[in-house]
């Protein structure tokens, strides 16, 4: 990797979650779920990997392991605002670039974490770069826990929704059964920032749009910021946000050796 083109990938873990809580310390095959998400960051072309945690006993978990593991406060609103203070805290650049690594995506694939950070460096204008995959189904659509984007020609986000944009006016008149197409772009919250941005963006109070969709990224196209989105050259794994999703991620990585350290 070139040095015009290096990144930080930063892994933020949060030992408390409303619906699954001690969630990045669940065992999955012999070890943390963090540590999991650790070893395919690992993977990736990232120069540096960096978890994130206000908890000791996750950085107690990890360090053994030879995880580079950096203590932020405990009252961050978002794992954004957590990323600010990491970039802080190592003394990054402005134009320093950090993959947001979510530490619930234990079978995050290494190459969309490469993707990510290339979208980013190939738009020298853009603050953000994300991902994005085609929506087939209608329950998708229609799931207000899914998020939707729409974007520009330039690959730039016009806006990320929970209601199904675009909304096809002829179509949808009554909800339909089928899409006749992939037009529809369902968001993978996986993010790349500059850290300057983060630098702005934790001084910024929460936007209007971004209360009413409870969605962080547009506190950034508020104030101007672009972001770009990439179509996603590999499917993206569903993370864990249940207990549901934990025991079926134990059965597909159930018997399977540790992958070498990050």
């Amino acid at each position: 990797m070139s040095g015009d083109d290096a990144f930080i990938a930063v892994i933020p873990a949060r030992h408390a979650s409303s619906r699954l809580p001690g969630k990045p310390l669940a065992e999955i095959a012999g070890e943390p779920m963090v540590a999991h998400v650790w070893r395919r960051a690992g993977e990736s072309r990232a120069a540096r990997v960096v978890v994130a945690t206000d908890d000791a006993r996750i950085r107690d978990a990890l360090e053994p392991l030879g995880a580079e593991v950096v203590m932020t406060r405990d009252d961050h609103p978002s794992g954004t605002d957590r990323l600010a203070e990491v970039a802080e805290r190592l003394g990054l650049a402005d134009d320093a670039v950090l993959v947001n690594v979510q530490g619930d995506e234990p079978l995050i694939p290494p190459a969309l974490i490469d993707q990510v950070a290339a979208r980013l460096f190939d738009d020298p204008e853009a603050s953000i770069a994300t991902l994005a995959e085609p929506i087939g189904d209608v329950e998708t659509l229609f799931n207000p826990n899914a998020v939707k984007v729409v974007r520009a020609l330039s690959g730039r986000a016009l806006y990320f929704s929970r209601a199904p944009i675009p909304w096809d006016r002829d179509a949808f008149a009554r909800r339909p059964e089928l899409l006749e197409t992939d037009a529809w772009l369902r968001h993978i919250g996986l993010y790349a920032y500059r850290a300057g941005f983060l630098a702005d963006y934790r001084d910024w109070p929460p936007s209007p749009l971004e209360q009413l969709e409870q969605l962080e990224q547009l506190r950034a196209l508020h104030h101007g910021h672009a972001i770009q989105v990439a179509l996603a050259r590999v499917p993206h794994p569903a993370g864990v946000d249940t207990e549901a999703d934990l025991a079926r991620v134990r059965a597909l990585l159930e018997g399977q050796a540790p992958r070498g350290g990050a």
